[in-house]
């Protein structure tokens, strides 16, 4: 098969350098897909459990650092007003880049994923019980980055941390809370006014659905307009149903780990719009919230 350049742009990121873009949906349609999965991220979280010291590392420009095969270069090919290039590392936009990367870093980090620290491309967060126990573990995971030559980007890393930002959520021993800077363009968010202005707000919320008691009931209005012969009409629901969300993932509570030691309880719920379901277990007399599960119907 012959390749060909393809197009390309920039795209500004928040700490205002670039990100260097490239559409590679032909070449992704002839790939055979890898399968390895990308871990549940809410399944993760649950190993954070007890910690009560935290570090997170960013690696740099994660997937430049992976080399591409050299009979494969040419098919990343691509133009520029200079002339045509072709990637000697692995570029963004490959649909097997998020798979090969996840693997790459589980198999660098064997041994130590799930039990000392969590991987999720290219964010790892460490985690300890002490300071000891963390200090430990966090040079551990640097040495064995170290070994496989991957670097970290030192100003995007926080180290021996009692809370950190991770993945959207703010860490800490009480648990999981969202990342208010995340959070913060949900309280500012105008009504939607068509259907990709709905989806991009109900996607950040439901990133956030297990933080809100009944989001499939709350939702229902604003999930009827996606449906495929459905006219757009902005009704009363609809921003009652709106505001309500926004409301609730900006003043959403802070989630507790589960303790395996103890009995968990089980509340259910349903209506003609969905399913719900909370976890949570008593600390004393008090009831706090593990997890939740929503289903539409």
């Amino acid at each position: 098969m012959q390749f060909m350049g393809v197009p390309n742009s920039a795209v500004n990121k928040k700490d205002g350098s670039c990100r260097f873009c490239v559409d590679y949906r032909q070449l992704n349609n002839v790939t055979q897909k890898d399968s390895h999965p990308l871990p549940r991220i809410d399944d993760t979280l649950d190993a954070l459990s007890g910690a009560q010291w935290f570090s997170t590392l960013d690696l740099a420009s994660g997937y430049w650092q992976v080399e591409t095969e050299t009979r494969d270069r040419e098919k990343t090919a691509f133009t520029t007003p200079y002339g045509l290039y072709q990637f000697k590392v692995m570029p963004f936009g490959l649909c097997n880049a998020p798979a090969t990367f996840q693997r790459l870093m589980e198999t660098s980090l064997r041994g130590l994923v799930g039990s000392k620290c969590l991987v999720y491309l290219d964010d790892v967060i460490v985690f300890g019980r002490t300071a000891e126990e963390h200090t430990a573990r966090l040079q551990e995971v640097l040495d064995r980055l170290r070994k496989v030559g991957l670097k970290v980007k030192p100003e995007k890393c926080q180290l021996m941390k009692r809370k950190v930002a991770y993945l959207g959520h703010i860490i800490s021993e009480k648990g999981i809370a969202t990342d208010p800077s995340k959070t913060r363009a949900v309280k500012e968010w105008q009504a939607p006014s068509c259907v990709s202005e709905l989806r991009q707000f109900l996607g950040l919320a439901s990133y956030y659905r297990k933080f809100v008691n009944g989001f499939a009931s709350i939702a229902a209005p604003l999930h009827r307009l996606l449906e495929g012969d459905a006219d757009w009409k902005w009704t009363e629901d609809c921003q009652v149903a709106f505001d309500a969300l926004k409301h609730q993932l900006t003043s959403a509570p802070i989630l507790a780990y589960p303790d395996f030691r103890r009995r968990f309880l089980v509340d259910v719920d349903a209506s003609g719009d969905g399913l719900g379901a909370v976890l949570s277990q008593k600390n004393g007399s008090k009831e706090r919230v593990k997890e939740r599960a929503v289903k539409l119907l």
